[in-house]
C-alpha cells in the first residue's frame, strides 16, 4: 500500500499546486473586481471562457460566485495545508485531505449538475471539470486510508521518559 499511497500523494500534489495557483489568480476574477488583476490574467481567463465555452465564468450565476467564495476562503487554504502536509509528511494530512476531498466533491457535483442539465456545456468543457470531481474522490479516499508509512502517529504509542534506575 505504500507505493499506491505515494502515487496518490503525487497525483494530489499536482492538483494542489494547480489549485494553489489557479484559485487566487483565475477563479477569484469571478467574484472580485477585475481592476485587482493584471491584464494578462484577465486575458487568460477570457481566452479560457471563450475557448471552452465556459458560460459559468462569463455569466457568473450566483451559486457559482458562492462556490468560488467558498473555494477562496475554505478550500484554497486547505489545499495549501495539504501541500505542506505532503511535503513534510505530517500526521494530520489524511484529515485535511478528507475535509478537502468531501468539500471539492460537493462543489463539483453542483457545478457538473448545472453543466449537464443546462445543455449548454460542450464536451471540452465537461472534460475540464470532470478531473476536479476525480480530485474530490481521490482526496476523500486518501483521507479515509490509514496514514502512510512516511507519517508518524503517536496514537497508541507510549513515550518513555528517561528515569534513573534505583540501585
Amino acid at each position: 500500500m505504500g507505493a499506491l499511497a505515494k502515487l496518490v500523494d503525487a497525483t494530489l500534489f499536482v492538483f494542489f499546486v494547480v489549485i494553489a495557483v489557479a484559485a487566487p489568480l483565475i477563479d477569484a476574477q469571478i467574484c472580485l473586481p477585475e481592476s485587482l488583476f493584471p491584464d494578462a490574467l484577465i486575458d487568460l481567463k477570457n481566452w479560457y471562457a471563450r475557448s471552452y465555452g465556459d458560460y459559468l465564468m462569463t455569466q457568473k450565476p450566483y451559486f457559482v460566485v458562492g462556490i468560488i467564495w467558498f473555494e477562496l476562503l475554505f478550500q484554497w487554504p486547505l489545499a495549501l495545508a495539504n501541500l505542506y502536509g505532503i511535503l513534510a509528511a505530517k500526521s494530520w494530512f489524511h484529515t485535511t485531505c478528507l475535509i478537502y476531498g468531501v468539500s471539492v466533491f460537493t462543489s463539483m457535483v453542483t457545478i457538473l449538475s448545472e453543466l449537464l442539465q443546462s445543455g449548454k456545456a460542450s464536451d471540452d468543457l465537461l472534460y475540464m471539470y470532470f478531473p476536479f470531481l476525480g480530485l474530490g474522490i481521490l482526496a476523500t479516499v486518501r483521507g479515509l486510508l490509514l496514514p502512510s508509512n512516511t507519517t508518524t502517529s503517536r496514537i497508541g504509542k507510549r513515550l518513555t521518559l528517561g528515569r534513573k534506575k534505583k540501585a
